[in-house]
């Protein structure tokens, strides 16, 4: 959604950006090029792996440090990281919470169903507990719990009791044992049913592994602070239940006169884009302007 992300970010010549999820840089080196001469943008990334890589693309492209520089932090922390750049407030602001392809193609990461990898998924492998350490420490209820309110799993007290008698230790264990579970327990239960189910179950882990609702509402918090007057944000999501945060917290702040516009309704990616790349099928897109 580059073209959609553009078109409501509206970067201009010798601005301030933010984006909050680097990535592999695609929005950032779009809105990069859009802000020189004189603009600059900050990179936020959590991911200590990718995020080297990233940077050195973008210094390859032509943009050195005073027009790009990377910060290996969570986009929780904005406004502390506009502090330490001396930027009292950005004209613009990305977040786009997908999980990268490069950690979702990269079966070591754990993130995905396809290939063979330990359960991990932590954004950050530096530091905090493992998918399959999650499983093992939560007792049923707490798993199916999480299931439920992370991912709206319809079968979160199933699942959950499928994982706790077996304990999965890679990606592929779990895929096996959700599907195999809910087969023999639902015979009936159609098999897109069951690769949903699988889906919601990688989904819900990986939130709570990283803690992703709280890092979201935090950076919700941080956004009147962080925008300038007439300062643009685009929040791109990919579940439920970060577009009703963001809808939720964007909504507050044009009742509150934080922001003098918001979108009306979410912007979707194009049937082209769609065809082309599946995972733009679920993206959300809401934006607004800061008052």
């Amino acid at each position: 959604m580059v073209a959609e992300v553009l078109q409501h970010l509206r970067p201009a010549v010798g601005e301030v950006a933010v984006d909050c999820t680097l990535g592999g840089g695609g929005h950032a080196q779009a809105i990069l090029a859009r802000l020189q001469p004189g603009g600059r943008l900050i990179g936020i990334d959590v991911d200590l792996i990718e995020l080297p890589r990233t940077e050195k693309r973008l210094r390859a492209a032509g943009f050195g440090p005073d027009a790009f520089v990377a910060h290996h932090a969570n986009f929780s922390m904005l406004e502390q990281i506009l502090a330490t750049e001396h930027v009292g407030a950005a004209n613009v602001i990305l977040a786009d919470l997908g999980v990268s392809s490069m950690q979702h193609d990269s079966p070591e990461r754990g993130f995905s169903f396809r290939g063979v990898g330990p359960l991990d998924m932590r954004m950050d492998p530096s530091q905090g507990e493992t998918a399959a350490q999650l499983i093992a420490r939560l007792d049923e209820q707490a798993l199916a719990a999480l299931l439920a309110a992370n991912a709206d799993e319809p079968r979160a007290a199933l699942i959950a009791g499928i994982l706790k008698r077996e304990l999965p230790e890679t990606t592929h264990a779990l895929t096996r044992l959700v599907r195999i579970g809910l087969t023999a327990r639902l015979p009936a239960l159609p098999k897109a049913d069951v690769k949903m189910s699988v889906r919601r179950t990688l989904q819900a882990l990986r939130i709570s592994v990283n803690d992703e609702f709280a890092a979201l509402e935090g950076l919700l918090m941080a956004l009147p602070q962080c925008l300038a007057p007439a300062g643009r944000v685009v929040i791109v999501t990919f579940h439920s239940g970060e577009d009703r945060r963001v809808k939720k917290a964007l909504l507050a702040g044009l009742r509150s006169g934080v922001y003098s516009a918001v979108a009306d309704q979410v912007v979707r990616s194009t049937k082209a884009e769609t065809f082309a790349n599946r995972r733009a099928s679920s993206a959300k897109l809401r934006w607004a302007v800061r008052a």
